[in-house]
């Protein structure tokens, strides 16, 4: 056994943290940078590229009511509407040059089949506004094309790549895990949609009315965020960013 005087002199262990990455809250948004682009987190669940004038959305899962409707399990018809709705809110605000959808627009491949035509006309409207591109998902592959706009597996936005499954590659904007963080609150947790950002790649939360949420802490984040990631948090009106170990597991 060592003496105590021996002991004293030991080494002590020391726990390295590795410093969460740089944002900054510019009103109702966070902004934050990807392989050195400016992005803004808005408060809607969407991102806004300024130097490309691009609005990314992710997962809107459009036609999901319908889609459980062919399988019995019946779901309020108005998803694609609502969801709809919002995205051309943003639409308005921005006057994006494009607009990207990071793929699983629609639930599945028919989807744009079941469309209801007033639906089917204010999607129109709005890829005919701008360019338009559909990242192709793994629920609906290249089905979105046929409303207009164009389908690429992937998309290079100056030094960004967008792409639907994150690869966990650096300067990289995904979607497909449907990001939500829980939060400790005065006498209660909080779960919301989010934003997982690490200062080298993010994922955005799903945009559709009925898309659920995966837990940010979950391990199929693992390989995306090794390092674990910061939330931007959406709340009622704004982002908030809240650091790695202030996240609670499901």
């Amino acid at each position: 056994m060592a003496s105590p005087a021996h002991s004293a002199t030991q080494p002590k262990l020391l726990r390295v943290v590795r410093p969460g990455p740089v944002v900054a809250i510019v009103e109702k948004c966070v902004e934050a940078r990807i392989g050195g682009v400016m992005v803004a987190a808005l408060p809607q669940g969407a991102l806004w590229i300024e130097s490309g004038r691009a609005l990314v959305v992710a997962d809107l899962h459009l036609e999901k009511g319908s889609a459980y409707a062919k399988h019995g399990q019946m779901l309020p018809p108005y998803d694609t509407r609502a969801t709809l709705t919002r995205l051309a809110a943003l639409v308005e605000e921005h006057d994006p040059h494009i607009v990207v959808s990071l793929g699983d627009a629609f639930h599945d491949g028919g989807g744009p089949a079941r469309m209801g035509e007033e639906d089917r006309a204010q999607l129109d409207a709005l890829v005919s506004q701008c360019d338009w591109v559909w990242i192709e998902g793994n629920h609906e592959g290249k089905a979105a094309e046929t409303l207009g706009g164009v389908a690429r597996a992937s998309l290079r936005l100056g030094s960004l790549t967008l792409r639907h499954e994150p690869s966990g590659a650096e300067n990289e904007v995904a979607g497909h895990l449907h990001p939500c963080a829980k939060v400790a609150g005065p006498g209660m947790s909080v779960r919301r949609r989010c934003f997982g950002y690490d200062g080298s790649r993010m994922v955005l939360p799903a945009f559709g009315a009925f898309a659920g949420g995966l837990n940010l802490c979950d391990d199929a984040y693992v390989d995306v965020f090794p390092d674990g990631a910061m939330a931007l948090v959406l709340s009622k009106d704004r982002v908030l960013p809240v650091a790695w170990e202030n996240l609670l597991p499901d």
